[in-house]
């Protein structure tokens, strides 16, 4: 197990360097100047000219690519350009809001989903079984923001129960912050749902067909114990998969929900950070998300022994 997880650890890093690449020269070839940007349209050609040469945005862009993922490498991504602090530093101050984000809508669509989806396989072919369906599929249909903007009209100006935008840290309290994170949360985790309702639904059918749930059956075993304890089990590890890339979507994904629901988070930031041509904040932030969702799906990896030690004898092999 150490040996398979340093191997993967050691995986992250030509992934890193790809995004790197990609992410860097997509940026310096869209148009835009930062340097005309933080100076507005009333500056000088010459002065303009003064920033990029004090930014080092006159380099060739080679040159500007070593410099700044050799920073990397020691683990500086760099000074934001707009915001004259470290790009880690700003990446910290943003990334409270779309954690607690993601943990909340992850949570939600776990508690919709794999109940409805254990049903959905019990009631096969019934009209709850098509019931269920058909919301998974509204669920994948539905664009986020569209939810959002529903939900915000619904219980935020109709009924008045919670704030429609805007954010409070929990430093200034549980409730008062999870007021504010329920209907961007419900937004987003209601389309996670759905793919996990379809996935736990499949793999619950793929097991329930087998001999030894038959047999369970067969020897008078409580139809609870035969779905949670032996069926769900071994359907769980498709189930973790999905769960760990739709976290992983969550945390890199929810660009549109802060948006729409005015939250400060890392969504908000790459978008301010494109507008503003803050080149160094728009890198490392996609370096960073790029890192924790191959991070997320080694836990995921290594959660498979945990479920099925069949697994974790294989990665001793």
């Amino acid at each position: 197990m150490k040996a398979y997880t340093i191997k993967r650890l050691l995986s992250l890093l030509p992934v890193l360097l790809v995004v790197a690449v990609v992410v860097f020269f997509l940026i310096h070839l869209a148009p835009g100047d930062p340097a005309a940007v933080m100076l507005g349209p009333d500056a000088s050609p010459q002065d303009v000219e003064n920033l990029r040469e004090q930014l080092g945005l006159n380099l060739p862009l080679y040159q500007q690519f070593i410099a700044w993922f050799s920073g990397v490498l020691v683990g500086d991504l760099g000074m934001s350009i707009y915001m004259n602090q470290p790009v880690l530093d700003v990446f910290l101050d943003r990334v409270g809001p779309t954690l607690s984000l993601a943990i909340l809508a992850q949570g939600i669509s776990i508690i919709i989903a794999i109940p409805f989806g254990i049903i959905a396989a019990r009631k096969r072919g019934t009209l709850t079984d098509q019931g269920f369906m058909v919301f998974a599929m509204l669920g994948v249909s539905v664009p986020s923001f569209l939810l959002g903007l529903l939900l915000m009209l619904l219980f935020g100006v109709y009924l008045g129960w919670l704030p429609i935008a805007g954010y409070s840290p929990l430093s200034e309290g549980v409730w008062s912050h999870l007021q504010y994170m329920i209907l961007p949360a419900i937004s987003l985790g209601a389309i996670q749902a759905a793919l996990i309702a379809r996935m736990t639904r499949s793999s619950m059918l793929d097991i329930l067909s087998t001999n030894y749930i038959k047999t369970a059956h067969a020897k008078g075993v409580k139809e609870r114990l035969v779905i949670y304890k032996h069926a769900l089990r071994n359907a769980f590890i498709p189930i973790l998969t999905v769960l760990g890339q739709t976290f992983g979507t969550l945390v890199a994904g929810a660009v549109v929900t802060e948006t729409v629901f005015n939250l400060p988070g890392i969504g908000q930031l790459i978008v301010q950070s494109i507008v503003r041509r803050d080149y160094a904040v728009i890198q490392g932030t996609i370096l960073i998300i790029a890192a924790s969702y191959v991070l997320i799906n080694l836990i995921v990896d290594l959660l498979y022994g945990a479920v099925d030690p069949r697994v974790r004898f294989n990665k001793k092999q």
